[in-house]
């Protein structure tokens, strides 16, 4: 292994400079020269690739986004596209190669390092490293940008609680996360919310509405003045768009409270959006991003390939998809093709976690209304 390079892909997290940094020092110091692709595949293509050093990396640690810069690529879907991206890589006499982004980018870096496309071409090694505010990638704990992300919809929620509180309003605040409603349901808990949206529920856009109204009429018959705001999180993943959802949710409240004033019982929203996936990332996100670079360069050098550098895994992995690290104990180098299967399990509610993670929320929702 003389010549690595990094690239990040797909939606940026916070955290990723981190790991940008990590993997630079650590490859150069083991002896390895290491390169930036910027604009992920699609820079690859256009041969966007500049050389990185310390002094370049060094103080990026507390920035987010990410240094190199991140474009989705379509086009890679292709086989002849990435038997070009192959050959430019080959130009460059890259051996390895260190992908950080989500499941679009690992399946991206899984096809590039396909041994049947590359045939008698010049060998590449591949690892990934779990990025995405998202954190619906299987087979790892967290993903980077995930704790940055759910601080920053606890930040916005407790402020948009002041101003609930103050007027007896209901909010429902909706928040990034695709197909996977994991920053719904941890934020809903952290912030205290009185409700949480999520896909993996599985409810119909009745049961939602019904949900909510019944939701907001039970606080509303508290004593507490105090205790009579609501606050709701909707993932975006659930199929019900906000502003309709808005008006079913005002429409049934006005059939049920036909005396109150309207602007009493009337929801607000608010959309957090892209202000959730930017900033500058946590603590534990420039460390987990330090971290798990870390894993994967030594385990690139090592001669090790199709993995994935996870944190703590949430289940029990057999020796042939995992194997924990000997540089960090709480992270391991899982098996990519499992990592993508895994994902797509996740994301189809198939998985136990999945199925967990929607049982838990039955479990407390009545919790949330003591």
């Amino acid at each position: 292994m003389k010549r690595i390079a990094i690239l990040t892909s797909g939606g940026d997290a916070p955290g990723m400079n981190a790991s940008i940094r990590a993997a630079t020092m650590i490859g150069r110091a083991s002896g390895v020269e290491v390169l930036g692709i910027e604009r992920g595949y699609r820079g690859l293509l256009d041969d966007a690739f500049v050389e990185l050093s310390s002094n370049d990396v060094a103080g990026i640690l507390r920035e987010g986004g990410t240094m190199l810069g991140s474009a989705r690529c379509k086009e890679f879907h292709a086989r002849e596209v990435r038997d070009r991206a192959r050959q430019i890589l080959g130009k460059h006499a890259i051996d390895g190669l260190i992908v950080i982004g989500g499941n679009g980018s690992l399946t991206g870096a899984l096809h590039l390092a396909d041994p049947e496309e590359i045939g008698a071409g010049r060998p590449l090694k591949i690892i990934g490293i779990p990025a995405s505010i998202d954190n619906d990638l299987g087979l790892t704990g967290l993903s980077i940008g995930v704790d940055t992300a759910m601080n920053t919809i606890v930040e916005a929620c407790d402020k948009i609680a002041d101003t609930a509180t103050a007027h007896d309003r209901t909010f429902i605040v909706e928040v990034m996360g695709r197909d996977c409603g994991y920053l719904a349901m941890t934020s809903a808990i952290a912030v205290g919310a009185d409700l949480a949206l999520f896909p993996e529920a599985g409810k119909t856009e009745a049961d939602i509405v019904h949900q909510i109204v019944d939701t907001v009429m039970t606080i509303r018959q508290r004593q507490s003045r105090r205790a009579r705001r609501v606050i709701i999180i909707k993932a975006e993943g659930v199929q019900v768009q906000i502003d309709r959802l808005k008006t079913l949710v005002d429409a049934k409240l006005r059939e049920r409270a036909p005396d109150a004033e309207p602007s009493s019982i009337e929801t607000r929203v608010t959309v957090l959006g892209h202000v959730v996936r930017g900033g500058r990332p946590s603590a534990f996100d420039r460390l987990l991003g330090s971290r798990l670079a870390n894993v994967a360069v030594r385990g690139l050098i090592a001669g090790a390939t199709h993995k994935m550098a996870a944190w703590m895994p949430p289940v029990e992995l057999p020796e042939e998809i995992a194997t924990r690290s000997k540089h960090d104990p709480y992270c391991w180098l899982v098996d990519l093709p499992a990592v993508l299967a895994e994902t797509d399990n996740l994301l189809r509610g198939r998985s136990p976690l999945a199925r967990w993670r929607a049982g838990a929320f039955d479990e407390i929702e009545d919790a949330l209304l003591l």
